[in-house]
């Protein structure tokens, strides 16, 4: 059985004012910090693509985090290490294991937003 987690503190923070916010190319991710919770927003714009505008910040040939997340908007392409693709789009929820590159697909910017590893995600 699960152990429910329980939280002590009550909160709420907007995305429009983040505790942090990263800007690599075409990228912005948004951080908000509640008690115990690092939350992100991520917005790639078209044309991002992890290997070309990730990757020269954290210096891995493929990402190396988790991801938990919802899309809100637009649609990103995962090709998984062992060459798995799959396509996210809008009001989808997903998961995202290690060893993988991303891309924005079309001309609609992708908007999702991250609860697992928001606050290692484009860090140095």
């Amino acid at each position: 059985m699960v152990t429910p987690v329980a939280v002590s503190n009550f909160e709420s923070k907007s995305h429009s004012s983040p505790d942090e916010v990263r800007t690599p190319d075409k990228t912005r991710v948004e951080i908000v910090r509640l008690e115990g919770f690092t939350i992100g927003r991520f917005t790639f714009e078209p044309g991002w693509r992890w290997s070309n505008c990730i990757k020269p910040v954290v210096k891995t040939d493929q990402c190396q985090l988790s991801h938990v997340g919802y899309a809100i908007s637009g649609r990103l392409t995962v090709r998984l290490k062992d060459g798995t693709n799959k396509t996210i789009g809008a009001g989808e929820s997903y998961t995202i294991p290690p060893g993988h590159d991303a891309w924005v697909e079309g001309n609609e910017r992708f908007i999702g937003i991250e609860v697992m590893t928001a606050d290692q995600y484009a860090k140095p």
